[in-house]
């Protein structure tokens, strides 16, 4: 059965690179306008759109901070009066920002990492929820990751508190939303290549180490993970939500 998503406006947020970029790539492909939100990448944002509409599809970037209340209102305004209402959104945006033990944790690193990963989830979602309650029906997506199960690598203690505090604000959106026809879910990737991510924090030792300890035996892919989105926001998935699916070819399993 081919996913078809036509009319439907999706907002993607972090996706200009990496795992955004291919979740934005592939709800386009189904037939989806897409919102491509970037902070500071406009060119690899541009880049992203330009494949999309490369392939015959519609796509517009918005930059916004999305740890930023006032930009997010203003963003999804902007994406209401130019492309329509927001039915799908993907909180992709996120980061570990850097490795710190919680022996030597800033306040400041704190508040960066929590904003980023969890109060992002929460604003934006708060943004589109009025217009997916009027439309009753929408789909959000949010990103945890496998270290919100086991805590995560070297100084990564926080980041995986963020991403633990994700998962249970996507079970309790998902009860407050249901009424109003709206699935909430959640993916959480484990060690999936090719992005900024692992580029930055993860040592190429650490990179074959996990590849090692994957029962599939390699790494993944940002593709794995935007199937899994592009199946949660489907009428494949109608009846799941408050669920998070795991991406990581076998290395966690609950």
């Amino acid at each position: 059965m081919k996913i078809v998503l036509t009319d439907k406006v999706a907002l993607v947020t972090g996706a200009s690179s990496g795992i955004g970029a291919s979740i934005a790539l592939m709800l386009a492909e189904a037939g989806a306008k897409v919102a491509v939100n970037y902070n500071t990448s406009r060119e690899k944002a541009e880049e992203v759109a330009g494949s999309i509409a490369q392939m015959g599809g519609t796509a517009r970037i918005y930059q916004g901070d999305v740890t930023s209340t006032g930009q997010i209102e203003a963003l999804v305004n902007r994406i209401g009066s130019e492309l329509g209402t927001v039915d799908i959104l993907v909180n992709n945006a996120g980061h570990m920002l850097e490795r710190q033990s919680s022996a030597e944790m800033t306040e400041s690193l704190y508040e960066r990492v929590m904003d980023l990963n969890l109060k992002s989830t929460v604003f934006m979602s708060k943004a589109v929820l009025p217009g997916m309650i009027a439309k009753g029906s929408g789909h959000i997506v949010n990103m945890s990751s496998v270290a919100a199960h086991n805590g995560g690598g070297p100084g990564a203690s926080i980041y995986a508190a963020s991403k633990a505090a994700v998962i249970a604000y996507t079970k309790g959106l998902a009860k407050e939303a249901a009424p109003h026809g709206i699935n909430v879910n959640c993916v959480s990737p484990g060690f999936i290549g090719n992005t900024r991510f692992h580029a930055q924090l993860t040592t190429p030792e650490a990179q074959q180490a996990a590849i090692a300890g994957t029962p599939l035996k390699r790494q993944g892919e940002p593709s794995d993970v935007a199937g899994a989105v592009l199946f949660l926001v489907s009428g494949l998935s109608g009846f799941i939500t408050g669920e998070t699916i795991e991406i990581n070819g076998g290395a966690f399993m609950r």
